[in-house]
């Protein structure tokens, strides 16, 4: 009977082994594993997701092609045309209207076109201008997107540490607070410490949800920056540990000099300004063109009638002279001078702001590189220090404020840490907007 009873056990487990198992493959089946991201994934997954950058580009390419745009004004353009005229003829077979050469009159011309016009020479300069204006924004706004893929990438990474030193604490917390009860069922401390031990448990329960919350959004953040169907299943990389140094001031200054977008922007914008000017005064000016004609202009659409030869050529050279306009050219150039000397003025205080920025960006990076090696220090100080005090408390040597307080100083230590490796990559991607690749 024990034998049988047995067998029937054994069978029951083996099937029920069976059920968890199917069930895990189905489950994992329907969840794909989570896809692993590097920092450097993010950045390139971002550069495809961003609008804002974007948008960006998509003005590079606009303005590209109004240079193209300006740049055919300064060439020849040669166009086809075909026309059919009929005019209602006399009893003679004489056209009606005066101004028509036949009854029936076909025209197939080809034309070459040429205008020369400052103004035009002018709107080209202005466009390459133009085009550099928008490199240099377009790679602003790439250098800033660096900044936000950092941001919100080791600030989820930052979330998970903190979700785990949170779990830690809790953890803890309920350590203490068994080892507070022991002692008081053994009549070494007092009810009061209990007390205490119960609410240091209750607020790192609830920090742990917060932090619960706080993953949460930093996941959903970075997801929304690097995916575009919002695919939160994915694991992110956690390099905080391996820091990249800081450069030297003298080369972090030579780079800057050379690879700063917004420098960039103002040198382009006070050329686009003198570019403006040019083509304001040349309102003043003269315009030429010339335009040769070759076709036909016959009453036959052939290209000889009655042995006469149709085919023929025409040319015509015209020269426009402004004379009077109410002022409005003089208007224009007013204008045009006033734009420019607003960029010689934002050029001179880009050029201060830059050594200025690059003052502080570069000291909050060298600051916050050297004092990573102290708060590494505090967290492990802290963490030693909860691991004596408790010892001491169990021996009765420390009161239950004391491991409260090493309980919080270990929490507290461990987030400035980790907020300080984000700090430090932080300000380096805040000093690479201002020099490019460090």
């Amino acid at each position: 009977m024990r034998g049988f009873r047995g067998i029937t056990l054994l069978c029951s487990l083996v099937a029920l082994g069976t059920s968890v198992f199917s069930q895990t493959v189905t489950a994992d089946a329907s969840n794909p594993a989570p896809i692993t991201i590097t920092l450097q994934d993010a950045m390139a997954r971002a550069k495809v997701n961003s609008p804002e950058f974007h948008a960006a580009l998509t003005e590079q390419g606009i303005v590209e092609q109004d240079k193209v745009q300006a740049r055919s004004l300064l060439l020849p353009s040669v166009n086809y045309s075909s026309q059919f005229i009929y005019t209602q003829p006399t009893t003679d077979n004489i056209p009606r209207f005066i101004a028509n050469n036949g009854v029936h009159e076909y025209i197939a011309l080809g034309n070459a076109h040429q205008e020369l016009n400052l103004a035009n020479m002018a709107l080209y300069r202005r466009s390459i201008a133009a085009a550099e204006l928008s490199r240099a924004k377009a790679e602003i706004a790439a250098r800033g997107l660096i900044v936000t893929v950092v941001q919100d990438y080791y600030g989820f990474i930052v979330a998970q540490r903190k979700y785990s030193t949170s779990q830690t604490a809790e953890t803890e917390a309920a350590r203490f607070f068994d080892i507070s009860q022991k002692l008081e069922r053994g009549g070494e401390v007092a009810h009061s410490d209990v007390i205490k031990a119960h609410l240091q448990l209750n607020d790192r329960e609830r920090d742990l949800r917060e932090w619960s919350l706080n993953l949460e959004r930093a996941r959903v953040a970075l997801a929304l920056l690097i995916f575009p169907d919002f695919n939160q299943n994915f694991i992110a990389v956690d390099d905080l540990r391996l820091p990249d140094g800081v450069p030297s001031y003298e080369e972090v200054e030579r780079l800057a000099k050379q690879n700063n977008p917004d420098l960039a922007v103002a040198i382009s914008a006070v050329k686009a300004g003198n570019a403006e000017v040019q083509s304001a005064k040349a309102g003043y000016l003269p315009v030429m063109g010339f335009d040769y004609n070759y076709g036909i202009d016959a009453s036959h659409f052939a290209t000889k009638t009655d042995g006469t030869r149709n085919l023929g050529y025409s040319a015509t050279a015209t020269l426009n002279l402004p004379v009077w306009n109410w002022g409005s050219t003089h208007s224009k150039v007013k204008q045009s001078i006033l734009r420019r000397d607003q960029a010689r003025l934002e050029l001179t205080f880009a050029q201060r702001k830059l050594l200025g920025q690059l003052k502080l960006l570069y000291s909050e990076a060298q600051t916050s590189s050297t004092e990573l090696d102290l708060l590494r220090q505090s967290a492990q100080l802290a963490a030693e220090s909860l691991r004596l005090t408790t010892l001491r408390y169990q021996g009765g040597e420390a009161t239950v404020l004391e491991v409260v307080d090493a309980q919080n100083a270990l929490v507290i230590a461990r987030n400035a840490f980790d907020d300080g490796e984000v700090r430090y990559r932080t300000a380096l991607a805040n000093l690479q907007t201002l020099t490019g690749t460090l």
